[in-house]
């Protein structure tokens, strides 16, 4: 029987569609999309690093995963981009390997810093300390999963019906028993979905308890909008990726499977900044700060 086993030295990339108007409509949206993430996450990271006023833990965190965001759409995206202008859209074994390593890493980092800054920590020794439990845990949960997918032998079968090196894609062409790869899935998944997930659901319980305690109507809808901005960056976060990584033995088609990982992948990162920073005071009047010293005319 093990004979009979191979492994690809390439795949081929279905994408989302055969018919060449519509790739460059795709490329089109999705280049804009691209672009309008480096440059809301960028500033943020460049608002952060020059105003001292917001050398604090929050924004320290905010900087790390705008940083994550930036890098985790550039680990797919642009060769996204490229297949839409070819006929053949292939991507080497080693190639596939790097690009889901840095998916996973990236992804998997995020959702455990999402979970500790929900939490008030004050302290800068204690915020670098989590931040770098976060990434320490993304990349070792990283390469323990890419470790069993990539050992899979597909026989033969190279067409990944995705749009990237995705794991349940890559798990599909098996030809071999792939137990072993959705418990792995299902133990990944809980570590740095469901109990982050449930860590920032209790938070904001706590948070939604003491806003209620407000006696300010004022100070109530404002806490409320600050609150929901927030819930709302969490809920795109974690919510399309639990209904599929929670359950990746379901027969879910690879259609959703698109749809959820360029909604995460493309979607969130470019609209977190218009929706968890950029409508931030703070965020705003540093913004003018450097505006200011920039116009202000060199002596």
């Amino acid at each position: 029987m093990r004979d009979n086993l191979t492994w690809m030295s390439e795949f081929v990339l279905m994408g989302l569609s055969s018919d060449r108007q519509i790739q460059a409509g795709l490329f089109v949206f999705f280049g804009a999309a691209y672009l309008l993430t480096l440059l809301g996450n960028g500033l943020i990271v460049l608002l952060i690093g020059l105003d001292m006023r917001l050398h604090q833990p929050m924004y320290f965190f905010l900087c790390n995963l705008a940083m994550l965001d930036i890098c985790y759409t550039s680990s797919g995206v642009p060769q996204m981009l490229v297949h839409f202008l070819l006929e053949k859209k292939t991507i080497s074994f080693s190639r596939c390997a790097t690009q889901l390593f840095f998916s996973l890493a990236l992804g998997g980092t995020k959702f455990l810093l999402l979970a500790a800054m929900a939490y008030d920590l004050m302290g800068p020794r204690r915020c670098t300390a989590l931040a770098m439990v976060s990434w320490l845990v993304g990349l070792a949960n990283s390469a323990v999963e890419t470790a069993v997918t990539m050992r899979l032998p597909t026989c033969g079968h190279h067409m990944l019906n995705h749009v990237s090196c995705e794991t349940l894609a890559l798990v599909r062409l098996a030809c071999v028993d792939i137990t072993l790869n959705l418990l792995v899935i299902m133990a990944s998944s809980v570590m740095v979905l469901l109990l982050p997930c449930c860590m920032v659901s209790l938070s904001y319980a706590h948070i939604v308890v003491t806003i209620l305690r407000i006696r300010s109507s004022g100070g109530c809808r404002k806490a409320f909008g600050t609150c929901a901005s927030h819930l709302t960056v969490v809920s795109m976060s974690y919510g399309m990726a639990l209904v599929t990584y929670m359950q990746p033995s379901s027969t879910a088609s690879a259609e959703k499977d698109k749809v959820v990982v360029l909604f995460y992948a493309v979607l969130t990162p470019m609209l977190k900044p218009l929706i968890y920073s950029l409508r931030n005071k703070e965020m705003k009047a540093a913004l003018s700060r450097v505006l200011m010293r920039s116009s202000e005319p060199k002596l």
